[in-house]
């Protein structure tokens, strides 16, 4: 047994990483890779089984507690953002230094397009056995495990409103009450899932995309409706900045307000004081 220790703190040592950044930058990754493997997860047994082993609203509890699960592994070490919209929003607020933007991107981009290699390896019989396995289009296509497709009905002007409205409700909801992320994610699948299945997560979107067209399914997921991915991709950045602004004006100012208030007097009412004891003493 303490051989057997000693092994293990070996092994601990030799995989210890001291970059702060680093190591919460891994930590989105695991977090994002939980939410998009269970998320996708629910979607593949819904379209691969027929219907028989899923509906519309398990895929949205999927994701909701995907999201939740995901943020209890990385939230302690990262904050548990799992989405780029959401750290974006944060260094806007001055929460977060805008250098975890870019690396918090990359490694949730990273760990969505492990969490959707590992679904298509754990289906990738089922898939073969679907009809037109890589179809992109029709009731056989299998492209939207992955990635968000929009619906026949809508349009690239519509979907940049989806995204936008879609992300700027989650941000406003996480700013408000952060440890409900999951709950906000069902409740935004659950009302705004039908237009385009409510990515409202460029890393979830991009990270499966790009896996799928290595996968098999080619260049078409960026090229399908006229480059339809881009939306997706970079429309809930501008949802994450009118979030953050609506709660600020709505809520965030008056409540810092309230707090800045509280201090100026507790530090005017200790200025009185001294100043009291000064003069007592002086007397």
């Amino acid at each position: 047994m303490g051989l057997h220790k000693v092994g293990l703190e070996r092994v601990s040592r030799f995989f210890q990483i001291r970059n702060l950044l680093l190591r919460q930058a891994m930590a989105e990754c695991l977090g994002t890779l939980i939410l998009v493997m269970f998320g996708t997860g629910a979607v593949a047994q819904l379209v691969l089984s027929g219907g028989s082993h899923g509906m519309f609203l398990t895929v949205n509890f999927a994701f909701g507690f995907a999201a939740t699960l995901g943020i209890l592994v990385c939230g302690q070490i990262s904050g548990g953002h799992l989405n780029p919209a959401v750290t974006f929003a944060l260094c806007l607020l001055g929460r977060e230094r805008w250098r975890k933007f870019p690396t918090f991107f990359l490694f949730q981009t990273i760990g969505a397009f492990c969490g959707a290699a590992i679904i298509f390896g754990m289906y990738y019989d089922a898939l073969w056995d679907f009809p037109g396995c890589f179809n992109m289009t029709g009731k056989t296509a299998t492209a939207g495990i992955f990635a968000t497709y929009p619906g026949d009905h809508l349009t690239i002007v519509n979907g940049f409103f989806d995204q936008i409205i879609g992300t700027a409700s989650l941000i406003v909801c996480i700013l408000a009450i952060a440890f409900t992320v999951g709950f906000v994610v069902l409740v935004i699948g659950l009302s705004m899932g039908f237009n385009s299945g409510y990515a409202v997560n460029p890393a979830r979107d991009l990270g499966p995309r790009i896996f799928s067209a290595m996968a098999g399914w080619g260049t078409t997921v960026f090229s399908f409706r006229n480059g339809w991915f881009l939306v997706p991709t970079f429309v809930p950045f501008i949802g994450s900045f009118i979030g953050v602004v609506v709660y600020q004006v709505m809520v965030g100012f008056h409540v810092e307000g309230e707090v800045r208030d509280r201090k100026a007097a507790e530090h005017e009412n200790e200025r009185i004081r001294l100043t009291n004891v000064k003069t007592n003493n002086d007397n």
